[in-house]
Order: structure tokens, then C-alpha cells, then sequence
């Protein structure tokens, strides 16, 4: 899966004049990217905040995304509330 940046596809949109949109129209809503741990009731992400998943179609999304770290349980379940901090965030 790609992910295209936002000023990249509203380029595109605004060029090819797509249903009228304009560029400001657009917004990116989720990126498996972003996640650190996912698990049913949400995830944490490699900023280290907590997120409820907002659509469930985002969690299949994470599910399949490469080197997803999916968990089929509440975070809340274990005493670190999910967070096993062995992410290593590259800036």
C-alpha cells in the first residue's frame, strides 16, 4: 500500500480538476504508519498517545499494514496499558 502526502494528492486533485474539488477539501484521516501497538479497543501511537480506532475498517487497515504490531485484546489488559516500549521512532 502507498500512502500519498496530502500536498501531493491535492496537487493532483486540483490539477486534474477531479468532481470539482479543491485542494482544500481534502484530508488525510488515518495512517497505518503512525501506530505503534494497535489492539481492539484501539491503539497507541509512536508519539506515544492513546487513540480509539474511529472506523473499523481502520483496524484492518493497521491489521495488514507490514510490520503491523496488532494485539487481540484491550490494551488495558496488561499493567503497562499496552505500551511495550520497544518502538523505536526515527525522525
Amino acid at each position: 500500500m502507498k500512502i500519498l502526502t496530502v500536498a501531493a494528492l491535492s496537487a493532483a486533485v486540483a490539477m486534474a480538476g477531479i468532481g470539482g474539488a479543491r485542494a482544500a477539501d481534502l484530508s488525510v484521516t488515518f495512517d497505518p504508519g503512525t501506530v505503534a501497538y494497535g489492539y481492539t479497543d484501539g491503539y497507541w501511537s509512536t508519539d506515544h498517545h492513546w487513540h480509539k480506532w474511529e472506523k473499523p475498517e481502520y483496524v484492518e487497515m493497521y491489521r495488514h499494514h507490514p510490520g503491523a504490531r496488532y494485539y487481540e485484546y484491550r490494551h488495558d489488559r496488561d499493567r503497562d496499558m499496552g505500551w511495550r516500549g520497544d518502538v523505536v521512532i526515527h525522525h
